[in-house]
């Protein structure tokens, strides 16, 4: 009986979920839809949140009076901090998780933006990037938001613990140092495009295609249209194109490269990187931050997008089936 009924529940949550979906999608549309922009900015005290992970640690581990004297410590330590708070280096810590489009170069504008605003000279902002890379519109402006940081005076590191290859590199690159995890994969400086054609397959059919084009550059190779020669070596002449601002660029931050070694589009682990002298130093990014408290009140800075009507529909009814669904399952257990 108490399946059935849970059973109907979920049924008829999922009659609401459709029902606020689409009178959230017709609420989206009537303000113009949802703008990616829109959030709020979270700030972290990483010296606090790694002081409560100690504190912790320390209550389970150590004996009460160990206990008593480490808190003691700290209390000092505290005071001791207090009274030079305004004379402690600053560090920023923001953390870049890209996509195919770089469709997070949205949020990092915001992120550098609020560094601007309080950084001064000489203080360090710490990035921890994981990107295998992607279009180059967008891998380009994210490159040029962690520009902005250091024409205005700042110290730039890019951390990978995973990957940052292609225009993942391509955001790395314009650090002051790169570290890098032992089994990180780093580099991939080169440009691909890949682009279907189905001509063939419509000639099948009985099927024409027109393309149309007034340029005679315009859309050089085409997904329906029949392709010429003249047209591929004219989309490998822009890749090309590409490729070398892209070498330029590389060449341009990190003087030391033999950039013709490094940019046939091979990419290396971390201890490889750094014999070629793609990465500066072998290190993660948890490793560094860490150290960089002991020296800095170090923040971590994030723009949390605000979601959309229909994403808290989702995760509110999500919830609910999962809860719905746990209790159906336990329920029929034995």
């Amino acid at each position: 009986m108490w399946s059935d009924y849970f059973l109907f529940l979920l049924k008829a949550i999922t009659v609401l979920f459709v029902v606020l979906a689409i009178i959230g999608a017709l609420f989206r549309a009537s303000r113009g839809g949802h703008d990616a922009s829109s959030g709020k900015l979270a700030i972290t005290r990483l010296n606090q949140t790694l002081e409560h992970i100690r504190t912790q640690m320390q209550h389970e581990i150590f004996g009460k009076k160990d206990f008593k004297k480490a808190q003691k410590e700290l209390k000092q330590a505290r005071k001791s901090e207090e009274k030079d708070t305004s004379e402690r280096a600053k560090a920023y810590v923001i953390r870049f998780k890209g996509d195919i489009q770089a469709s997070q170069v949205t949020h990092l504008k915001q992120e550098v933006n609020a560094i601007l605003t309080v950084a001064n000279k000489g203080e360090e902002v710490v990035v921890v990037l994981e990107s295998p890379g992607g279009a180059v519109s967008g891998y380009g402006l994210a490159s040029s938001q962690l520009q902005r940081l250091k024409d205005a005076g700042l110290k730039l590191t890019a951390c990978v613990d995973q990957v940052a290859a292609s225009g993942g590199y391509m955001m790395a690159c314009v650090a002051d140092r790169i570290l890098a995890a032992p089994f990180s994969i780093v580099g991939s400086i080169g440009v691909v495009s890949q682009i279907p054609n189905v001509h063939r397959f419509l000639k099948r059919f009985d099927v024409d295609v027109d393309v149309l084009t007034a340029g005679k550059h315009k859309a050089p190779l085409t997904l329906m249209g029949k392709n010429t020669e003249e047209g591929r070596q004219k989309h490998l002449s822009d890749l090309n194109s590409i490729h070398q601002r892209f070498k330029g660029l590389v060449k341009l931050h990190r003087e030391e490269l033999n950039i013709d070694e490094v940019s046939e589009g091979d990419f290396w682990l971390a201890e490889d990187a750094l014999e070629l002298k793609l990465v500066d130093e072998i290190k993660t990014s948890d490793a560094y931050v860490m150290e960089l408290c002991d020296s800095a009140q170090v923040y971590r800075v994030q723009w949390v997008p605000q979601k959309s009507i229909e994403e808290r529909i989702k995760g509110v009814t999500g919830a609910a089936f999962s809860a719905i669904e746990n209790r159906i399952f336990a329920r029929r257990l034995p």
